[in-house]
């Protein structure tokens, strides 16, 4: 075989393991993946009844500081520290990710989306995941099925987005060109996200979106809701 030909050979088979995990990661991260995802605000329902949010340019500002300062940030680095750990070093982890959940229904969230995120890899990879939190099992389970953790930060991250844009098409409201617009433009942060967290450890673990804290504590006693959180 010649050597052009043979490179070509390796460029198909990686071109072909690269698209496998694309499909995979677009699977279990799509709104009909059994996690409920539709059903969480992130504490954003409490912000747009409470006018903190009222068009494209506060939701792209909120998003934007969620994933750079807050959440998005501590879970995509989470997901990062538990993908390269040890299997005995994972339940420490997933305590740190429940430690960062910074309310009860923050709590729930990343909890209930977790444990349903685990019982749908164990049944369809059959995997052996415990109970985890949501950023932790996606780790863990990316890990068992040897796809690229940077893939699955940033698609992760962009599925975080899209929900909570989807949110905001529904509660302020928003048209969903102006949804898509937002994501649009929020591409580079996840992108810039994932590359900065590839090496991060438990040490480096923050969180400085303090508004959004309160307003998921808000949501808790909030007295006229449609989400859980």
């Amino acid at each position: 075989m010649a050597m052009g030909e043979l490179t070509a050979m390796i460029m198909g088979i990686h071109h072909m393991i690269r698209n496998n995990e694309i499909l995979i990661l677009t699977q279990m991260l799509s709104p009909s993946f059994p996690v409920g995802s539709f059903a969480y605000s992130h504490g954003m329902e409490s912000a747009i009844n409470e006018g903190l949010i009222v068009d494209v340019k506060d939701l792209e500002e909120w998003l934007r500081c969620l994933l750079t300062q807050g959440s998005g940030w501590t879970d995509a680095a989470l997901l990062n520290i538990a993908y390269n750990a040890k299997k005995s070093d994972v339940e420490y982890i997933n305590t740190y990710a429940r430690a960062f959940a910074s309310s009860n229904e923050r709590i729930k969230e990343t909890d209930l989306q977790g444990g349903a995120f685990c019982d749908a890899v164990n049944s369809i990879w059959d995997l052996k995941l415990k109970k985890l939190c949501y950023p932790v099992a996606l780790a863990r389970t990316a890990f068992a099925l040897k796809l690229s953790v940077e893939l699955t930060t940033v698609m992760f991250s962009n599925a975080f987005v899209a929900n909570m844009c989807n949110v905001a098409m529904r509660l302020v409201p928003l048209g969903q060109t102006d949804g898509q617009r937002v994501q649009a433009i929020l591409k580079s942060v996840v992108l810039e996200l994932a590359l900065e967290v590839k090496n991060v450890t438990i040490d480096d673990l923050f969180s400085n979106t303090f508004m959004s804290d309160i307003m998921a504590m808000r949501h808790e006693t909030q007295y006229s809701r449609i989400f859980r959180t």
